[in-house]
């Protein structure tokens, strides 16, 4: 019984402290990780020891890591990897190979490694990037649609799931001798194992989903997706593969079916919890004292990884005919180590591929990473414009600025220009047309790209705040500029270029944030919407009418809170 309540404590002690720690991180703007990292290292032996059974808490946060990668399976979709599919495929390929190869003649030469086993287990560690940082990152910044948050999303999904053949083939690593052998029957087994799973994805776990939800008992199903996901997990680790890519693989099946959302609205409790224990038992096996005695050795990897992986990357990004601000961009917002490398590493510790001390060098190095990333992310937009600006570097990168694709009449006037083809773009576009306007859109999305070639609408490919781009458009000879970026930067950038070459220009602009309403008034547009507040305002006007008010005074007003720039209605007002 003792045993128990010692469980019952440490489980409260290190969810307590991971809470704690991650409300700090959280405050500081850092990622809520660091703090569970911190929390586990502060409880842990290395810290104030209140934890009597470290290896039993450990053994709990591997269902963390299930439960991470069932949900990563859940939510993992194939329509966001076909928009940008090349450089998700391609490109990512690269950026894998290319990191695990750098990094392995590095760490080979430098003695790091002992072996080439050691040095690919090491490059593949580092070859991949954050997810949840990431994202977080640009979903904060309402950067998720734009260009580079598209490319960074196409690689990021596929390095997750390059994880699960990682995790699969890294037991046959640890067999030097006949590795060839070793390779082949793990893949073997991974294709018998899929061929299985997709089998049973497609004619079992459907139906037995539809049954229990049928039942309409929220604990049936939970318990089902739980048995789902531990048991698919536990029958990959008898095969001899991981634990991690069975959880990876149930949540695929279950991302095909109806009943997806709501399993993982289910489910997403059970990861945060179990993850918060994950990434704090990786804190008790950080020892300090390593850490301050390598404190210049772990800063200097952290330089050489960062600018490593991004000058792996910036070239690749080029390659694939993407422009300089996108590759810088991107290169910078990936170029961290990720939270699923320490899955990878955890497992090469248990099968000796890599020593403590390089473990725990590992640690501190992926921290720092992932605190510097949001800041990478932040100064890189203005650094890729610093760079386009210098003379030495103008003529060498305007073969990367240059529209590479462009569908525009010889002699265009009277034109209404639309920069982006999202979904407002579109709405846009189509109202513009059918009042018998002619269109010109400048789009940087490939799909959309296609879109637009098959509607035959006169479009250009490119960044719309490039000024390679905004020479071509005839602005001097338009009627007006409509503004549909999901970037505010780049909305913002492309308002004060326009304005430039066409003074007297009409330019309307999408504002993504209340207080971008006035900011991009001051600078020029003649008139700024802001789309959530325009939906109220529609629905407002239709629940004035329901109750009877006069038409003529619901468009005095919906008028009246337009022409004041919506002041009346903004929260911080």
């Amino acid at each position: 019984m003792a045993a128990e309540h010692n469980l019952i404590l440490d489980l409260t002690t290190v969810l307590g402290a991971s809470a704690l720690g991650g409300y700090l991180a959280n405050r500081l703007r850092q990622p809520v990780l660091l703090g569970y990292l911190i929390s586990g290292l502060i409880v842990g032996p290395f810290g104030f020891k209140l934890l009597s059974d470290v290896p039993r808490i450990q053994s709990l946060a591997s269902i963390g890591v299930a439960f991470l990668l069932f949900a990563l399976g859940v939510e993992f979709s194939l329509a966001e990897l076909k928009r940008v599919k090349n450089i998700a495929i391609q490109g990512s390929l690269l950026q894998i190979g290319l990191t695990t190869t750098f990094v392995a003649l590095l760490t080979i030469l430098l003695g790091w490694a002992e072996g080439i086993t050691q040095g690919i287990f090491l490059g593949a560690v580092l070859s991949l990037s954050s997810t949840a940082v990431v994202l977080k990152t640009l979903a904060e910044r309402g950067e998720t649609n734009t260009l580079h948050g598209q490319v960074m999303l196409a690689i990021l999904i596929a390095q997750d799931l390059a994880l699960g053949l990682m995790l699969a083939i890294l037991p046959a690593l640890n067999q030097p001798e006949s590795i060839g052998l070793a390779l082949g029957s793990a893949l073997l087994k991974v294709l018998v194992f899929l061929a299985a799973a997709i089998a049973f994805g497609k004619w079992i776990v459907p139906s037995l989903i539809s049954n229990v939800a049928a039942t309409e008992s929220t604990e049936l199903f939970i318990l089902t997706v739980i048995a789902l996901c531990l048991g698919v997990a536990i029958v990959t680790a008898k095969l001899g593969l991981s634990i991690e890519m069975g959880a990876f693989v149930a949540g695929l099946m279950v991302s095909e079916i109806d009943y997806a959302d709501h399993a993982l609205a289910k489910v997403l409790p059970l990861r945060d919890t179990f993850a918060c224990l994950f990434f704090a038992s990786i804190g008790m096996l950080i020892d300090p004292g390593v850490l301050i005695q390598n404190l210049g050795l772990i800063l200097a990897l952290v330089i050489l990884v960062m600018l490593g992986k991004a000058m792996i990357i910036l070239p690749i990004i080029l390659k694939f005919g993407y422009s300089l601000k996108t590759a810088i961009i991107t290169s910078l917002g990936i170029n961290q180590i990720g939270e699923f490398s320490f899955v990878l590493a955890l497992a090469g510790l248990e099968l000796k591929l890599i020593s403590e001390r390089n473990y725990l060098l590992l640690l501190g190095t992926t921290a720092i990473t992932l605190v510097l990333t949001p800041m990478w992310l932040n100064i890189s937009p203005h650094l890729a414009s610093r760079l386009i600006q210098m003379p030495f570097f103008t003529q060498y990168l305007q073969q990367f600025a240059e529209p590479k694709i462009l569908s525009i009449p010889e002699s265009i006037s009277g034109h209404v220009v639309v920069a982006g083809y999202g979904r407002v773009g579109q709405v846009l576009v189509k109202i513009l047309q059918n009042q018998g306007y002619l269109v010109l859109v400048i789009e940087n999305s490939e799909a959309a790209i296609q879109r637009l070639r098959m509607q035959q609408i006169p479009y250009i490919f490119g960044d719309a705040d490039s000024e390679l781009v905004l020479e071509k458009i005839h602005l001097e000879t338009a009627k007006a500029l409509a503004i549909a970026l999901p970037d505010p930067a780049s909305s913002r950038l492309l308002l004060q270029r326009a304005l430039a070459i066409a003074p007297e220009l009409d330019i309307i602009a999408r504002s993504h944030h209340n207080s971008e309403i006035d900011l991009l008034t001051q600078m020029g547009a003649k008139e700024v919407v802001q789309p959530e507040f325009e939906a109220a305002l529609e629905l407002g006007a239709h629940l004035l009418a329901t109750l009877g008010e006069p038409v003529n005074q619901i468009r005095t007003v919906i008028s009246n809170i337009r022409t004041d720039r919506y002041r009346s209605i903004r929260p911080e007002q």
